[in-house]
């Protein structure tokens, strides 16, 4: 059985961490993902933390659940925790799940 891989590109500005996510959220690369958002918030947190889902191919339920614990701890931290180049499938597990009132969705940026 393959193992699914998650890549992570983090760029820092001043005011926000981007992380360029490209492959598979699911069960086994979650961990991976909350590391580097707690890592980000750890220290100074900055105003925004953005995850470019552009790349993202697949998102599994422990995924979802991943990214709203996640929403929830930057915002204890003082930051926004938002989404951007969310793709049809995943807006739509969102639509399905109840999920996107629950995290924020930003419109994508080129």
């Amino acid at each position: 059985m393959e193992r699914p891989e998650l890549s992570i590109a983090v760029q820092r500005t001043p005011d926000e961490v981007v992380l360029h996510l490209a492959g598979e959220i699911d069960v086994l690369t979650v961990a991976n993902l909350s590391t580097i958002v707690n890592e980000a918030v750890a220290a100074e947190p900055p105003a925004r933390i953005v995850l470019d889902m552009a790349g993202v191919t697949f998102c599994d339920s422990q995924g979802l659940g991943t990214l709203v614990v996640l929403s929830r701890k930057a915002q204890h931290a003082g930051s926004l925790l938002a989404l951007t180049n969310v793709g049809d499938f995943l807006m739509r597990v969102l639509d399905i799940t109840g999920l996107r009132s629950a995290l924020m969705i930003s419109s994508a940026t080129s």
